[in-house]
């Protein structure tokens, strides 16, 4: 049956309340791919993507785009575009670009972040320990990717988050797929926590130390996967 054409919008990427178009088609389909509801080698359809979010083609088409330069899709001309594999030694070797970046945004974080920063990541502290202790891995990974930003962001260097933010999505697709075999959730939130709480006290030595302590336990959840 031929899908409907989606009722005409802006699709000029006009201005909505959380951003634009193109940044909401881009938050949606990163959530589905990263939650593998696209799941790894899917050939997608930006007809089908606009009838699917009810959203424009060129706010798709754009969306993909970015997905594109974050690596969780492939645009192979003239054949089309596909979410891109999930591969373990990609993994190893972002997390070793990962430690020494986040450890040094968490420093710069508890460096530079404003007042109201600074509650914000003791906000976010209590609410990952309690998306843990409801076993609630959607909530949590959303906190997570707030965090990232949230940390990004308070760092106050765009080289930096720039560079973390191509590899924040592949992490969390690969934890996705693999937490419910080896992953702790408790510990995750625990150690995400540490962070958060030491940059909203100005800590910067213990945001660092506390970030190298979530890495090691990353980098040991991706290396368990062998054994799943």
């Amino acid at each position: 049956m031929t899908p409907k054409t989606p009722s005409k919008r802006p699709a000029r990427a006009g201005k909505v309340k959380d951003g634009t178009l193109t940044d909401r088609a881009y938050r949606e389909l990163e959530e589905m791919i990263v939650t593998l509801q696209l799941s790894p080698g899917t050939v997608l359809s930006e007809q089908a993507l606009a009838v699917r979010l009810k959203i424009g083609r060129t706010p798709i088409r754009e969306a993909l785009q970015r997905l594109a330069r974050d690596g969780l899709v492939v645009i192979m001309p003239r054949r089309g575009i596909m979410v891109s594999e999930i591969n373990l030694r990609l993994q190893l070797r972002l997390l070793e670009v990962r430690r020494e970046l986040e450890r040094l945004m968490a420093s710069l974080a508890a460096e530079r972040a404003t007042p109201e920063e600074r509650r914000e990541f003791a906000e976010m502290a209590q609410a990952m320990l309690a998306a843990a202790a409801k076993a609630d891995d959607l909530a949590f990974m959303r906190l997570d990717q707030r965090f990232n930003i949230l940390i990004a962001e308070a760092a106050r260097n765009e080289f930096a988050r720039r560079s973390m933010g191509l590899m924040n999505a592949l992490s969390r697709r690969f934890w996705y797929q693999h937490y419910q075999e080896v992953a702790d959730l408790p510990l995750a939130a625990k150690l995400h926590a540490a962070v958060a709480e030491a940059v909203s006290q100005k800590k910067a030595k213990a945001a660092a130390t506390a970030s190298d302590r979530l890495i090691d336990y990353i980098e040991d959840f991706a290396r368990k996967t062998l054994d799943t």
